[in-house]
């Protein structure tokens, strides 16, 4: 594995590294193709399938002869499956010959790619063995070379072969979860008991499931082993302690070696991209960095794979040129040029959206307001009939103002991490953060996020003043700031103000309420201040915990939402989903309180599970329910003191939903039942006898 990089040097190489370019799909065996930062980046899998080639290596009879990897695109399937043959060779002794063969039968001279390529690797072991016939499925959902035939069909008549009485060979697969739940699905059709049996153990053992069996090797199947590569998190340390795989790639990607000296790019120290890098290389922006990447997968219950981290690092310190006449410039030369054109704009040169807004771009370009991108997409129209109004339009910071928030209204992300980044900018944006959150920048000073906007509420320049002194702003940052104040300020004149008094009043707001969210981006991005940022540090917390001595706690205050005081309530009027009807005429089986506590996850021989499980009940009836992070907040913001009807949504309909699932086995549980009553909407109280159920009276409960 190469360690260094090729010129050209960065920031421009890293712009291969996005997705919809050459770094985006690794072709097997061509070095040409999809491998950012030219080296193998380790990970749990890597690890296991290094051990896996040294078991086969020894002849060790224990070690599974059919591997299954399975994951959406990205995931770096690809780059495992070459790595393991690289490993493979050198535990046979084949001396290359293994990786020779291969390279050719994965590159032909004609025609496409076979989805299946076979090799007698034991013929090329020194010593030879003849027990080790290799076959290898690059990618499951190919269909060349098998006319008539689907990919699910040719799944399952290949894991047949491989698993026929008297196979020795190995079989390394590369699948999906749409081909294994099709091959499943044929399975059944097609009555292939054995086949359907091994493909719902697989399903099971890829799934989020606290029960779920163990994938390596694959629980009940020794000779099999399956891993979920979408399921695993790229940022979180190996088990082997090696750094987690996002901050191996973000170190390749900031390696002072392979950049220009910071002030020396053709931006100069305007340069956004060498900026970034420059922050980055600090341990807290580092830190920080990571640290809100990881909160999004809690937040969001998505994983990022290598293929968007690669794409986000790109974007991050080489940007995304969306202007088409722009588009073949390399990042340092992008900002160059709208650094001369904001040379015209100080010179106070008549505004056009090129030279106006150019200062907006350089700042916006910047790694921590790349992440946190969104603002107001219609307040450009807008301002600019209040400019007209105030006949501001020959002034360049007001109309590059309006220039920049205009141009959030087209696309301006790349399109493979939009939908990812508006969801990690929607759900930990700074610029929400509690106003009561204190911000440690240095040692010796910290603010108070009020205080900042208290400042900034009154005037540009004073919150600047406050902030600039313990200098977390970039030059870039500052520059911005200072002109916005200039506006901020001649805004605030008697004799601007006189005629339009209101209107001068809503640029104002926007001004300051635009420069209050830069800075609270700016400095929350590298402090890890951003939105709800004590929960999701909390929820990781619980997450990661093998203890689960926090998880108990939050099982507690689950409980507390689930029953009513003592009881929990069943309605025998409705069904799930529909409205409770009126009071009067409801009918309520109650029976005694159901307990929480943390689920037993199996966690042998499984990837570490993304999410926790609580255990709902007890006995026949008892349910698990996964705590998303959606149902942690929920519990928080109960103890601070939010009512129950306030929940959101999709808590509420979590919660309905787990009632509904105890519902169903509760009122078929004897056990449970001998404890019961039914109670009417009129207040009548019916309870459990030893033939049924017989009344006792009304009763006196609300």
């Amino acid at each position: 594995m190469t360690e260094g990089m090729l010129a050209p040097r960065f920031p421009a190489q890293l712009l291969d590294w996005a997705g919809n370019r050459s770094g985006g799909v690794r072709r097997p065996f061509d070095e040409s193709s999809g491998r950012p930062g030219e080296r193998v980046f380790k990970t749990n899998l890597l690890a296991k399938l290094d051990r896996w080639c040294a078991e086969v290596g020894r002849g060790i009879p224990e070690a599974p002869r059919v591997v299954l990897l399975v994951g959406g695109p990205g995931n770096g399937k690809t780059e495992a499956i070459e790595t393991t043959m690289g490993w493979l060779d050198a535990s046979l002794n084949c001396g290359g010959a293994l990786l020779g063969e291969l390279a050719s039968r994965f590159s032909p001279t004609e025609g496409k790619v076979p989805r299946l390529v076979s090799v007698d690797a034991g013929r090329l072991a020194r010593p030879p063995r003849g027990d080790i016939a290799l076959s290898i499925v690059q990618d499951a959902s190919v269909v060349a070379g098998a006319t008539g035939k689907s990919a699910a069909e040719l799944l399952l008549q290949e894991l047949g072969s491989a698993l026929a009485d008297g196979a020795t060979g190995l079989y390394l697969c590369c699948v999906n979860r749409g081909v294994l739940d099709d091959a499943l699905i044929l399975a059944a059709e097609t009555d292939q008991p054995a086949l359907r049996t091994l493909l719902e153990r697989v399903t099971r053992a890829v799934s989020l499931l606290p029960d779920a069996p163990s994938c390596w090797p694959l629980g009940g199947h020794p000779d099999i082993a399956v891993w979920p590569m979408d399921m695993e998190s790229l940022l979180v340390s190996t088990e082997d302690g090696d750094p987690p795989p996002a901050e191996q790639v973000l170190r390749q990607a900031i390696q002072t070696s392979l950049w220009p000296a910071y002030g020396e790019c053709e931006a100069g120290q305007r340069c956004p991209f060498c900026t970034s890098r420059e922050q980055l290389s600090h341990p807290r922006e580092q830190t920080g960095l990571l640290a809100m990447l990881r909160w999004y997968e809690l937040g969001s219950g998505k994983r990022w794979s290598f293929r968007e981290l690669f794409s986000l690092f790109s974007y991050l310190l080489a940007g995304h040129r969306h202007e088409t006449r722009e588009s073949d410039l390399m990042p340092c030369a992008w900002a160059a040029n709208l650094s001369v054109a904001d040379e015209q704009a100080v010179r106070k040169a008549k505004p056009s959206s090129r030279t106006s807004s150019a200062i907006f771009e350089l700042v916006a370009a910047q790694y921590h307001h790349a992440l946190f991108h969104l603002w107001d997409r219609e307040a450009g129209p807008s301002l600019l009939k209040d400019i007209k109004e105030l006949g501001l339009q020959d002034n360049n910071t007001a109309m590059g103002l309006h220039w920049f928030l205009s141009s959030r209204r087209s696309p301006y992300l790349p399109t493979m991490i939009e939908g990812v980044l508006d969801s990690f900018s929607g759900l930990l944006d700074p610029a929400l953060a509690s106003p009561d959150t204190t911000v440690e920048v240095s040692r010796n000073t910290s603010y108070r996020l009020r205080d900042i906007d208290t400042r900034f509420s009154r005037s540009v320049a004073e919150g600047l003043e406050h902030v600039r002194k313990s200098r977390i702003l970039t030059a870039l940052e500052v520059e911005l700031l200072r002109r916005l104040a200039e506006l901020d300020t001649f805004l605030s004149r008697q004799d601007v103000r006189k005629k339009r008094p209101v209107t001068a009043t809503r640029i104002q707001r926007m001004v300051r309420d635009f420069s209050c969210r830069l800075v609270r981006r700016s400095i929350g991005a590298r402090t890890m201040t951003v939105l709800d940022a004590s929960v999701l540090r909390e929820f990781q917390a619980v997450v990661e915990d093998k203890k689960d001595d926090s998880l108990f706690e939050v099982a507690r205050e689950i409980e507390l939402l689930l029953n009513k005081n003592q009881e929990f309530e069943v309605s025998l009027t409705t069904t799930f989903g529909q409205p409770l009807p009126p009071s009067n005429v409801q009918a309520l089986l109650v029976v005694p309180r159901r307990h929480v506590q943390p689920a037993h996850a199996a966690a042998d021989g499984r990837p570490a599970a993304p999410l926790r499980f609580l255990e709902v009940g007890e006995g026949n009836s008892a349910q698990d329910v996964a705590l998303t992070y959606d149902l942690f907040k929920a519990v928080k913001d109960i103890e601070r003191g939010m009512s129950y009807a306030s929940l959101p949504r999709s808590v509420l309909a979590l919660l309905d939903t787990t009632g509904a699932r105890l519902a169903g086995p509760i009122v078929r549980d004897v056990n449970v039942l001998r404890r019961a009553e039914i109670r009417l909407g009129s207040g009548v109280t019916i309870e459990k006898r030893r033939l049924g159920f017989g009344m006792v009276g009304r009763s006196n409960r609300p």
